[in-house]
């Protein structure tokens, strides 16, 4: 192979003629939404949103409908049996124990079907007759602008978007000369029964059983506020003011704000809306436009693909209009919450065995670290709380978090295998260790990463008991969501999930010991590492089991038991051959199985999983069964079977996002990796596709690639160091020669197929095939 170093200024030159012909630029139009006409459900609406604040642009009948929301509209009413002393894993294991968890499932379970509350809220309705516009001949939601646009026959033209970094929303209504008929709507809250029977948290109960009183309201000529109480001390308040500008065009501003951000929230949103008004549609818009510019430079792909290219645009484009760092992390809905008068599915809560888990797995190789600290903040924020629940449930010290929760981390229930899981904060720890590591941000590992891994492994160290074989289990374990919540959910051995997790934190935990030097510390995780079994395996196959002996029985949605493959690559094929015999086979035996109770979000894992396997072809067949059949047209995540053609036996169509941002992350393994320490430009790219690049995607090391792949061959590669390091990189040209800008030949050091380069901060360098 040869070698070139030509000038940085010929580096300069050449990589920006690569940045012209081949780098992906960012959304087109054809990446976004355009349909002939509005949807009449909520749930297929046009969504905005900037992490705070959301809308949902749809109609019903002749009205030209805005369903808005804001993250921290919550109803956190505690749960009343959750302050008996039952609530607690001592009476929990005591009737496991016993055979009967019935007494369990009245006070930890039940409630969350029977009560309202706690739950995310919605704010309410922006309702602007349509009866005078004529019928509607097109609807687009463009990407790069995050703006929404509607044309009506008669020629009217609506645009709507939420400002990027401002809690205010903009409605341009352009070709209408008569006077525009239009109201604020708030949520039906109060006057109903407050215990609906059979009600449960998919179906949703009906609003007015919060029993909130009427909201107060203030209507001037041009402008409505209103104020809606809820329970205890918390209230919100929307305002919205509609003013006329030359003989045609129409503008509304709007804002929301609530108690919990502000002390006076009905002036904060006035204030808010003078602002808006006194600086123009045209200079927000502008300042908006600026914000998704930046965001789109963040990184993008080109595959020939076009059903994965565009949903994963879409899902950048949702994840940018829901995770935003200052607001609340990703809930079930995030700033979509449902407007159907009931509320949300399983309250759109913060589901924390697998939804915002999943939610957040894109933002790391995506580039998008800032947006998700959002997780990591709030994470961080709750610790308190979850760790006065571990001590109160547990008795011990330490971290762990409920599974399922409310903003403040609050308890809110359910299935009690699951939502009181003792490994739940080992997931999101892992959340900890790859910002660590894609960020190399040696600040947050000492303040955040490591103090946050070694609160959860000390509460799973007390937890555990030593078993009859000398090693170290859970008293109960479970596997999600693995036998539902009957009683032999609980598992008397500890399960692969919960092992997995258990041996991926102690591990991770020494290492980030080790990095900041403390090795007494390190050699203690590792010791209490040891003491672990290993994970359980059939004797005929290798394949990852259940539990010891117990085998996985039957299809299932959830891969709990998968968990040491993706996302903690505890094994993985550049491991050795048995773990590539042991991955291959549990992956074959979720096709023996099959999807008939599966729901879109284990399509978009069995992607990431066939990806992180190499086997490109599969993988992006699940990832587009998912796009085609689980996603509603305005591409939401409906978790069922939306195409009823047998992808799976489930077929309803409650709305959640982290399907959505799993599959994000599924097409991102296709293009890069660096999981198992070394970095790879496509290397699950299905044999199809001949040509393929992406810009500025992130590799563990904080450094960003670029790469462009032509004719089945990677043509160049561009790698930015943020912070400095060794880069050990796969060889894109094992069989080419290439030259290399940026770094003198003598600094590239080849072993075993891989290219060993040290790096310093800010340094870049591009290897191209000659």
């Amino acid at each position: 192979m040869r070698f070139l170093r030509p000038s940085f200024i010929f580096l300069v030159s050449l990589w920006g003629i690569f940045m012209t012909q081949a780098e992906p630029l960012g959304p087109k139009a054809n990446h976004g939404l355009h349909f002939p006409a509005l949807a009449t459900r909520w749930d297929e609406a046009i969504p905005l949103g900037n992490g705070m604040l959301g809308a949902l642009v749809w109609q019903e009948g002749d009205v030209l409908r805005f369903s808005l929301d804001r993250a921290d509209l919550w109803d956190k009413r505690p749960v009343a049996t959750f302050s008996q002393p039952e609530f607690s894993f001592d009476y929990v294991y005591e009737n496991v124990l016993k055979g009967d968890i019935k007494p369990v499932q009245a006070i930890v379970d039940a409630p969350y079907d029977r009560e309202p509350a706690p739950t995310k809220i919605p704010a309410g309705r922006l309702e602007i007759s349509q009866a005078a516009f004529g019928q509607v001949t097109s609807v687009r939601l463009d990407l790069a602008e995050a703006l929404c646009r509607v044309e009506w026959d008669s020629g009217v033209v609506m645009e709507s978007f939420i400002h990027a970094t401002l809690p205010v929303g903009w409605i341009r209504i352009q070709g209408v000369t008569e006077a525009l008929s239009a109201c604020l709507v708030p949520p039906p809250f109060g006057g109903g029964d407050q215990n609906q029977e059979g009600v449960n948290s998919l179906d949703g109960h009906d609003l007015r059983a919060l029993g909130y009183p009427d909201p107060v309201l203030y209507e001037q000529a041009e402008s409505t506020q209103y104020t809606q109480q809820g329970w205890g001390d918390f209230s919100f308040v929307i305002d919205a003011e509609w003013r006329r500008e030359g003989d045609s065009t129409w503008l509304c501003v709007w804002s929301i704000q609530s108690s919990d951000a502000v002390s006076t929230p009905a002036d904060e949103a006035r204030q808010t809306i003078k602002r808006s008004l006194q600086r123009s549609f045209a200079d927000d818009l502008a300042a908006h436009q600026t914000w998704w510019s930046q965001f789109w430079a963040q990184s993008s792909i080109a595959i020939p693909d076009p059903v994965l290219e565009k949903q994963w645009y879409l899902e950048q484009y949702k994840f940018g209009s829901a995770s935003r760092r200052g607001a609340p992390p990703i809930t079930l809905q995030a700033v979509w919450t449902a407007d159907n008068r009931k509320i949300p599915p399983w309250k759109g809560d913060f589901h924390n065995d697998l939804n915002t888990q999943l939610s957040y797995w894109p933002c790391y190789s995506g580039n998008r670290l800032e947006d998700g600290l959002a997780f990591l903040d709030w994470l961080w924020e709750i610790k308190p709380a979850s760790e006065r629940w571990t001590q109160k449930f547990y008795d011990l010290p330490g971290l762990n978090v409920h599974g399922v929760t409310t903003i403040e981390g609050e308890p809110m229930g359910g299935w009690n295998q699951y939502s009181c899981s003792p490994t739940t904060s080992a997931w999101l720890a892992h959340h900890f260790y790859l910002h660590w590591r894609f960020s190399m941000d040696r600040e947050f590992l000492r303040e955040r990463a490591y103090p946050y891994l070694q609160a959860v492994a000390l509460f799973l160290q007390g937890h555990s008991i030593v078993g009859a074989d000398g090693k170290r289990q859970l008293p109960l374990s479970s596997s999600p969501e693995i036998n539902d919540n009957r009683v032999d959910a609980w598992f008397r051995q500890t399960t692969n999930y919960d092992l997995a997790l258990i041996r991926w934190l102690l591990g991770a935990t020494a290492e980030l010991a080790t990095e900041l030097g403390m090795q007494k510390e390190a050699q203690a995780w590792q010791a209490a590492l040891s003491e672990w079994p290993d994970l359980a395996l059939a004797e005929d196959d290798g394949r990852l089991l259940v539990a010891p002996n117990y085998p996985l029985k039957e299809s299932h949605r959830h891969f709990s038991h998968l968990m040491a493959i993706h996302p903690l690559g505890l094994l993985d094929v550049a491991y050795g051959d048995a773990d590539r015999r042991t991955i291959k086979a549990s992956l074959d035996e979720l096709d023996r199985l099959g999807p008939d109770w599966w729901c879109g979000y284990s399509y978009a894992w069995q992607g990431n999983m066939l990806a992180r396997a190499g086997f490109g072809e599969r993988a992006a067949e699940a990832l587009r069964i998912f796009a085609e059949c689980f996603c509603l047209p305005n591409s939401f995540h409906a978790n069922g079977d939306q195409s009823k053609s047998g992808k799976s036996k489930m077929t309803y169509r409650p709305f959640t996002l982290e399907g959505n941002f799993a599959f994000a992350a599924g097409v991102q393994e296709l293009l890069l990796q660096s999981h198992a320490g070394v970095v790879r430009v496509f290397p699950a790219i299905p044999a199809a596709w001949r040509d393929a690049a992406f810009s500025t995607l992130r590799a563990q090391g904080a450094f960003l690639l670029s790469a462009e792949r032509k004719e089945r061959k990677v043509a160049s590669v561009r790698i930015v160091s943020e912070q400095g390091g060794l880069l050990r990189l796969a060889n894109p040209f094992p069989d080419q020669d290439y030259s290399v800008l940026g770094i003198a030949i003598s600094e590239i050091h080849v072993n075993s197929g891989i290219l060993e380069i040290s790096m310093k901060p800010g340094q870049e360098i591009v290897i191209s095939h000659l």
